[in-house]
């Protein structure tokens, strides 16, 4: 059984919208032991362009599900958060049962339908691309992950020799990852 725990950011969680997120996570119960309880937490939140973010987390004692997603309709992005923390379930069983497992069994976890529904084929490596990586500023990386088009680029800093990725996060703003 779950517990829900909504709760509204400049968003008032109206009986509707309450009705509705509750209906879609009750999708992912079928996972569990009907005896065991989990406390879902749900935030939802509106931004003032009318952007709306839901994540939802899940603690099963020692490892966490946890989904957000952010767009302009709030209910797609509650269907889309449901489908993300379901892909998890059904993706990490395994390592969800092993970490678990010193804890408490799978079985006391799972339910038989995710054992049935675990053989989905795993994700495959469609393309491998090689790159040379060239030693450049950061100034210049951004230059050329906009000139590509990508989310991300990976590059030699000039000034120390490490090799470094930017990416483009999903308020817009750019993360740096360095190796130490």
């Amino acid at each position: 059984m779950i517990k829900y725990s909504i709760r509204g950011e400049n968003l008032e969680v109206t009986e509707a919208l309450r009705d509705y997120v509750v209906s879609k996570l009750e999708k992912i119960e079928k996972y569990f032991q009907a005896d065991q309880e989990l406390d879902a937490r749900i935030n939802l939140k509106v931004y003032r362009e009318k952007t709306a973010k839901v994540e939802v987390t899940i603690p099963l004692g020692s490892i966490m599900l946890r989904a957000e997603d952010i767009s302009q309709d709030m209910y797609g992005s509650i269907d889309l958060v449901v489908d993300k923390i379901e892909r998890q379930i059904r993706k990490n069983k395994t390592k969800i049962e092993r970490k678990n497992r010193s804890k408490v069994s799978a079985s006391q976890i799972f339910t038989e339908v995710l054992v049935e529904e675990n053989d989905e084929v795993s994700a495959k490596v469609v393309r491998s691309k090689h790159i040379d990586l060239k030693p450049m500023d950061l100034e210049e990386a951004l230059l050329q992950m906009d000139l590509l088009g990508h989310d991300f680029f990976i590059y030699t800093d000039v000034e120390d020799g490490t090799t470094n990725v930017i990416y483009r996060r999903e308020d817009g703003d750019i993360g740096l990852l360095e190796v130490k």
